[in-house]
Formats: C-alpha cells, structure tokens, sequence
C-alpha cells in the first residue's frame, strides 16, 4: 500500500502499455498501406497482374485490419475495467500528498523546521532538529518532547478526518467510501554505529529503533488520546509503530551529521483507496492480455504470408 505512488507509475505504465500497442497496430497498417502503394506503382504498367497485387494487398489490409478492430475493442474492454480503480489509486495518492503538505505547513507554523515529505512512500520526515535522539538513546528530552507535544496537536484533526471511524462506532467503518487511512506507522531508526561486534550491533540497533518508536508513539498518544481511537475500514487502529534499525538510512557518509540524520522518526501514511478489483477482474485482463498478444502474431503472420502470396 505504500505504493499509492508506485500504483500511479503502475496505472501509468498500464495506460502506455494500451496506448503503445494501438500505436503499434495503427502503424503496421500504416506500413502495409504503403506497402500497397509501392507494389502498384511498381506494377502500374503491370494491367491485370497489377490489378491482382492491389486486390491481393487490400485483401490482407482487410484482414489485419478486422483484427486490429477486435484488438481495440479488447484493450477498451481493458482499460473500462481498470479506470476505476486506478482513479480510486489516483485520488487516495492526491489527498494522501495534500495531508502531508498540510501536516508539514502547520507543523512549521508550529516552528518546526526542516520538515521532509517523501511523496512517493508517503513519509513525513522529522529531523533530528525536532525529535532528536543520542547515540544509543530511545528517551526524550525536554525539547523532543515539546516538539511531539505539537506534532501530536497537528496529527489529531489531519487523522481524524481520513479515519473511517471511531473506536466507539465501529459500525459506521465498513460503511466509509472514498479513500481513507488505513495505517500511519511511526518508524524508528538508528545510526550504523554501535559495539564493534556486528552481530550485536545488529541486534541492539533493532532493539533501540523499536524502543525510540514505542517512545514517540506513547508520547503522542499522551498527548492525543484520541488517535487510539481513530480506525480504518476494518474498524483496526489506524496508529502503529515498525522499527528499521540502520536499514534505512536518509544520509551516507562516516561523521557525526550522517548518523545524527538517520537517528531519527519518520511518520508513514498508508492510504486505503476503495476499489472493487478483484482476481476475477486479474485474471480476465490476463486472459485478454494473452489473446491479444496472439492477435498481433498472428497480424504479423499474416502479413509475411500475405507479401509472398500477393507477389
């Protein structure tokens, strides 16, 4: 799901995938046309034998042509099918971009800076300006905490309104439409830097990525309660947290700036688009994919057939 952007370069790639091929058929008739002209002008003085070419070629244009047609109606057939969900994709991943863009304005008004958005996964990145975390440290110190106490203030209204429902009316969940949050994830990350032994560096730096999201979470929801009670469509509580270790780092280099940039929390937003694409409506495209696939060889086929028997 995090992916709404990946979704659009998906619905993207799905809608030149179409186009491309309607461009394909469109200039193989173009090329047999040509190839038309160019057999009666070389055989305009030919009379009959000219005569028996063109009609030869037209018949082959005919029969690209009939399945061309048939193609076309496939692809649209293709294309009806899929256009709802991808708009469902496309209007979850606008309101998830204008959440973040409004989260980040206000939280700056707030006088935190250096807000990051990652459109593309959704993130809203803090930097270790505003929740800022020592060499080994999960806690927060006076500064952080202030600093949470405002995100959650901002967090609560932006939540609240893309929540299927509350906790206390667990009915009305399955009755929400249009997009909404599905899951937004604190997530925990730590520096590359720890005890010399790999194994359990590894091992505490998972630990403690853990720990610093547990610690902002529960920060939050001291300050907004009511985010544990906001819900997605499933009636599930949409505030969670995950833990990256140093998997994830946002800065490379070996000195202190690097590894103070990638102690840090991220706030993922999960977007639940409602759509009703089923694997009856996969496996009717694959099937489609597949015929038409076969329409265009058997197009090409014709065509090579067609050259040498019309000579």
């Amino acid at each position: 799901m995090d992916e709404f952007h990946a979704s659009e370069e998906s619905s993207d790639d799905s809608e030149n995938y179409f186009v491309s091929m309607t461009d394909m058929m469109v200039g193989m008739l173009f090329l047999f046309i040509i190839m038309l002209m160019m057999f009666a002008l070389n055989y305009r003085r030919g009379g009959d034998d000219s005569i028996r070419i063109k009609d030869c070629l037209l018949q082959v244009v005919k029969e690209n042509a009939a399945i061309s047609e048939d193609i076309n109606a496939k692809i649209a057939s293709v294309q009806e099918r899929v256009r709802a969900p991808i708009e469902a994709l496309e209007l979850a991943a606008d309101q998830r971009l204008r959440l973040l863009t409004d989260i980040k304005t206000q939280l700056e008004a707030q006088g935190i800076q250096q807000v990051e958005i990652e459109e593309k996964n959704g993130v809203l990145r803090l930097s270790e300006r505003a929740i800022r975390f020592d060499p080994s440290k999960a806690d927060l110190d006076a500064a952080a905490r202030e600093n949470v106490s405002r995100v959650a203030k901002v967090l609560l209204p932006v939540v609240r309104q893309y929540a299927a429902c509350r906790a206390d009316a667990l009915d009305l969940c399955r009755r929400h439409t249009g997009a909404g949050l599905e899951t937004v994830f604190i997530e925990g990350h730590t520096d590359s830097t720890g005890v010399a032994n790999l194994a359990e560096r590894d091992r505490k730096n998972w630990q403690l990525s853990s720990d610093r999201a547990t610690t902002t979470y529960r920060a939050l929801l001291t300050e907004a309660p009511e985010l544990k009670d906001l819900r997605n469509r499933r009636g599930e509580q949409i505030v969670s947290v995950s833990a990256y270790s140093s998997t994830r780092p946002i800065a490379s280099g070996d000195e202190k700036a690097s590894w103070a940039r990638n102690r840090r929390i991220d706030i993922r937003f999960v977007m639940d688009a409602e759509t009703k694409f089923g694997l009856d409506d996969i496996s009717l495209i694959r099937s489609l994919n597949a015929e038409i696939r076969q329409q265009m060889q058997r197009i090409a086929q014709i065509s090579q057939e067609g050259v040498a028997r019309c000579k």
